[in-house]
């Protein structure tokens, strides 16, 4: 393990059984609070894709909001939301998508990105992959090119990074937790 990894690994909180008993919730909002943690984990996600000419960094519901606006400031790129159903203003397009514990809809507005335009998918954990399934189909739905899907935490045990790559799109992540 890097230097690095072994650093922001430890500004991870481990919360046990939370939303449900058996999961172990990876909590980055230690790491969030901790400023050269945090630097470290945005610089690092913003490294390999600098000179890539990204239009938009699109972050997931809610830490993929914190970390993709750093990197989407950081890479001069545009930012796009994509949240729950029903919290955006603006006429949307949304997609069903499973969840470690449950299924849920995600959604973006309609004119968010343009086809053709490169885009970064960020969040925080890739678990089961399902939520991050979900926003690359629906942002190549909308016909922007997914040039890759970046996150802090990757919990291996659970798939989804496979889930990612399977659907052509490249993913980065900064360390992992091995369990759920």
């Amino acid at each position: 393990m890097s230097d690095l990894a072994r650093e922001l690994k430890a500004s991870i909180r481990t919360i046990p059984d939370y939303p449900k008993p058996g999961v172990l919730f990876r909590d980055i909002t230690t790491l969030l609070g901790q400023p050269r943690a945090f630097r470290r984990a945005v610089d690092e996600l913003v490294h390999p894709y600098a000179g890539d000419n990204i239009a938009k960094i699109a972050g997931i519901e809610a830490r993929g909001f914190i970390l993709g606006g750093a990197i989407a400031h950081q890479l001069s790129a545009g930012f796009v939301p994509i949240r729950k159903k029903g919290k955006l203003p603006h006429e949307t397009v949304r997609i069903a998508y499973s969840l470690e514990y449950g299924v849920d809809e995600m959604e973006m507005h309609r004119d968010a990105v343009k086809p053709g335009e490169r885009v970064l998918l960020v969040d925080d954990l890739i678990a089961t992959g399902g939520t991050a399934e979900g926003a690359v189909k629906l942002l190549q739905q909308m016909g922007a090119e997914v040039i890759a899907a970046c996150f802090v935490i990757d919990l291996p045990d659970l798939g989804g990074r496979a889930k990612i790559e399977a659907l052509n799109v490249p993913v980065r992540t900064l360390m992992s937790f091995e369990g759920h």
